[in-house]
């Protein structure tokens, strides 16, 4: 069903024949309209702020500031966005962890013009959208999708400790207090009901969340 308004979406890629394919495709249909086509994810938070839109389409690997962590930042400054990740890998770690983040869905660059449109309209339409390979994924994480019962920071926060982080690290990076990281640190324990650092970051692994060399 078209939607009775555009949908306004935002493309970020730091691959300049990647950008302008995607661009050129979504130019041919009337609903949807390109509100930029940007090469990095600051670029885009800051397109975003002038023109915020429907759907920000966000490739996983790109320099200075990936795309994971963009979408952190998308989902603080940007609440309204959905964020739809391009990638080239169909890894569970890279699928758990963009999902964990706040990612409404997950599509590989290789998808056919008809699913990227699909994946479009379902992610702002509220819905979440997975490609096929990647959906065969998340399915394989077992118990990985199951509830979890933290906040889209304290997630953060617990993949950044269960990859060696300290506090002081942690709050640079999110930007916010040292202070605040303890709190967050302390709240996931208890939710998780996991005393030490070591148990969270097994959780984590356990959980397909972050490969076991990662941390």
């Amino acid at each position: 069903m078209t939607p009775t308004r555009p949908i306004k979406v935002l493309i970020c890629d730091d691959h300049p024949l990647v950008l302008e394919g995607i661009r050129s495709i979504l130019d041919i249909y009337p609903h949807i309209v390109v509100v930029g086509a940007v090469g990095s994810a600051r670029a885009a938070l800051d397109l975003a702020r002038r023109d915020p839109p429907d759907v920000v389409m966000m490739d996983i690997n790109m320099p200075e500031l990936s795309g994971l962590d963009a979408i952190e930042l998308f989902r603080e400054h940007h609440p309204a966005a959905r964020l739809l990740m391009l990638s080239m890998h169909d890894s569970r770690e890279y699928i758990s962890t963009a999902v964990m983040y706040g990612a409404s869905g997950y599509i590989l660059k290789d998808v056919s013009t008809g699913e990227i449109i699909a994946a479009i309209e379902a992610v702002a339409s509220g819905q979440s959208y997975f490609s096929a390979g990647v959906a065969d994924a998340i399915l394989a994480r077992g118990k990985a999708g199951a509830v979890m019962p933290l906040t889209t920071r304290e997630q953060s926060i617990l993949l950044l400790l269960a990859k060696g982080h300290a506090n002081r690290e942690i709050a640079d990076r999110l930007d916010i207090s040292v202070r605040t990281v303890e709190t967050h640190r302390k709240n996931i324990k208890r939710k998780l009901g996991i005393a030490s650092t070591a148990g969270l970051t097994r959780y984590v692994i356990d959980n397909g969340l972050l490969a076991p060399d990662e941390h």
